[in-house]
């Protein structure tokens, strides 16, 4: 994600304290069809986080509170955003068809993964809006790259519900996409979950990390040395 912040935030800056959040998710036998609905049948087995601190400061956005299910099967990991909002910053027309660049100056999850513990500016970057529009990009910040021609092959939904004032976002990314080596029990990703929301410019959005990043004038995303990490369990 290519974004030029200098973020001028009032308040106590955060410190990244070790061990970073861990998520732990279950595998599922056999692979389920991909939906937007926390009721089905699908996510019933998922386990759950939440994104609701600003990546840079400690503040709770309680309002925001955005719950995360993940599961895997031997092939995939899925991957579930349930997305309170107050008002609602989209790209329109939408655009479904192909990778929708800048999608992150709009409302968007993100979840950046990657298998490399030794080179660690090497990741996968994925991002889902409220209207389905995606981008998956390979970083490599080492070279500065963020290559929107290279494809996962994955899936991805978004649905919003205008009565609940919620919106979702479903993923399911072939585990070959992000690691060459055998995903299995015990295996552990480098992670990082996130939320962009709200109208206006960057310094009056709302910037939440699964993982606080603890940095002030850069990006707040693209902080792989403040990842945390993605368990598969039996």
């Amino acid at each position: 994600m290519l974004l030029a912040l200098t973020l001028a935030f009032a308040g106590e800056v955060c410190e990244v304290a070790n061990p970073t959040a861990s998520f732990s998710i279950p595998h599922v036998a056999k692979a389920p069809d991909l939906n937007t609905n926390p009721n089905s049948e699908t996510w019933s087995h998922a386990a759950y986080t939440w994104i609701e601190k600003d990546c840079t400061q400690q503040i709770d956005y309680p309002k925001l509170k955005t719950e995360v299910r993940g599961f895997w099967t031997d092939s995939d990991l899925y991957l579930l955003f349930i997305s309170p909002y107050n008002h609602l910053n989209l790209w329109l027309p939408a655009d479904n068809s192909k990778d929708r660049l800048k999608l992150w100056d709009r409302d968007v999850v993100e979840f950046f993964l990657g298998d490399d513990w030794t080179d660690i500016k090497h990741y996968r970057e994925f991002e889902i809006a409220p209207t389905g529009d995606w981008v998956d990009l390979a970083i490599d910040l080492n070279k500065d790259s963020y290559d929107a021609n290279w494809d996962s092959g994955w899936q991805r939904q978004g649905r919003i519900d205008e009565n609940n004032h919620v919106w979702y976002a479903a993923a399911r990314v072939p585990l070959k996409s992000v690691s060459e080596k055998p995903v299995k029990p015990a295996t552990k990703w480098r992670a990082n979950l996130y939320r962009i929301d709200g109208l206006g410019a960057d310094p009056v959005r709302h910037f939440l990390c699964w993982q606080p990043t603890c940095v002030v004038n850069r990006d707040p995303n693209h902080v792989p040395e403040h990842f945390g990490t993605l368990i598969f369990v039996q």
